[in-house]
């Protein structure tokens, strides 16, 4: 039973931080010199903080998928709508920083959002572990939001 969980836990982990390795490689690709040319609110926070706070993020999902995965009563279809998620996660980068579509890219966020709700709920039924841990993710996304939306704004 532990191999098990240190399988999974590797498994989701791959998976999770994919969704960062995919969205890095296009961010480091495509950012500049475009990103530096936006015109930016005074509330977006310095570029290096970006890093730990989605390392500490991918992590505390990754944990919180696994201790659901682990839980008596899981479900599928909500381990679908995580991998969906990634997906959608990932494709905000590609979208912003790969394609330069702000409008777009805030589309996607909304999206993804709502999708971070629905697990976050989903998980609660289950495991209250999982759905806190999923709760500073979806507080940094509405912070997201509220930045794409400015970047839209003034630009």
């Amino acid at each position: 039973m532990l191999k098990n969980k240190f399988i999974s836990f590797g498994l989701f982990f791959i998976i999770t931080y994919s969704a960062s390795f995919i969205g890095g490689m296009a961010t480091i690709s495509f950012k500049e010199p475009w990103y530096s040319q936006l015109v930016k609110s005074n509330y977006n926070p310095p570029d290096w903080i970006f890093a730990p706070v989605w390392t500490t993020l991918y992590l505390m999902m990754t944990l919180a998928i696994w201790f659901y995965w682990h839980s008596k009563n899981r479900e599928m279809n909500t381990v679908y709508i995580y991998f969906i998620h990634i997906v959608f996660n990932t494709t905000w980068s590609i979208v912003f920083f790969g394609l330069h579509q702000i409008l777009l890219a805030l589309i996607v966020l909304m999206i993804l959002i709502a999708l971070i709700i629905i697990l976050i709920l989903r998980f609660k039924r289950v495991n209250y572990v999982s759905s806190y841990l999923m709760i500073p993710y979806l507080l940094w996304s509405c912070y997201a939001l509220f930045l794409n939306f400015n970047l839209y704004i003034l630009n």
